[in-house]
């Protein structure tokens, strides 16, 4: 059997594709994996070799434990070759419900990091304010979701967080001003994600929303600011013994020469 045919066999069986599901975004033991399906643990079993056999699975011993977790590289190359031979984005012509609701488009800046700390120690950054104040370089508030900081070149953030789902996703809207305090109504939307690296580090990924190519532009270079200062800053900000400095006041722009 090619390599082929036996990751085409391997996601043939729904429990299977189940199971990755299941370990997409954690790496989890085979007693948890068993535990949320209504068959044997001896038939789970089965079903994770299978997947091994296929290298759709990573399989770590601990201690007694053995843990798994889904291959992400693998599943997304395997899924971009079944879409290419599906017809998935086809839209249906016979949903009369459609006229009832409202829909449009919106395009999507994204923008990542791998840091060196945990899951758990990333999200925290974003959650703390006193962690979030010294790896950004200007004191953040953050009360009941609500945070506000002034950045040192003077332009005041705004925003609240919406859906808070620790440790992996943080949903929130934001606004800025450069001379005032922003008033609410015209925030934008982002997402933040929070996905474990198999080296113990974590990925963390923002999907912020936007208007137009203007809006887009800026964007990338706001989040490509804030997410490198995090990487640069999160490991010695989560850790108390080691002292981080405030960011000294400057003009926004430099001036020309």
């Amino acid at each position: 059997m090619t390599d082929v045919q036996r990751v085409l066999a391997a996601l043939a069986s729904p429990v299977r594709r189940e199971i990755l599901w299941r370990i997409w975004d954690e790496e989890l033991p085979a007693g948890e994996i068993a535990a949320g399906f209504d068959v044997s643990a001896p038939t789970i079993s089965e079903h994770l070799a299978v997947l091994r056999d296929a290298e759709l699975v990573t399989m770590t011993a601990d201690r007694s434990f053995r843990r798994y977790r889904a291959r992400r590289d693998v599943l997304r190359g395997v899924r971009m070759l079944l879409l290419a031979e599906s017809e998935k984005w086809v839209p249906a012509d016979d949903l009369p419900e459609r006229v009832l609701a409202t829909s449009r488009t919106t395009p999507m800046v994204v923008a990542a990091v791998d840091v060196p700390v945990p899951r758990a120690t990333a999200f925290a950054a974003f959650t703390d304010p006193s962690i979030y104040s010294r790896w950004l370089g200007v004191p953040v508030t953050l009360v009941d979701g609500h945070f506000a900081c002034t950045m040192e070149f003077g332009t005041n953030v705004r925003g609240s967080y919406e859906h808070v789902v620790e440790p992996s996703l943080i949903a929130f809207k934001w606004d800025f001003e450069d001379e005032a305090v922003p008033v609410p109504g015209g925030e934008s939307r982002a997402y933040l994600r929070f996905d474990e690296l198999p080296d113990g580090g974590t990925h963390v990924e923002v999907h912020q929303l936007v208007d137009d190519e203007e809006q887009a532009a800026f964007m990338e270079v706001a989040w490509g600011m804030v997410l490198g200062r995090y990487k640069d800053g999160v490991l010695a900000a989560s850790t108390p013994a080691v002292s981080t400095a405030s960011r000294a006041g400057r003009p926004k722009r430099s001036s020309a020469g």
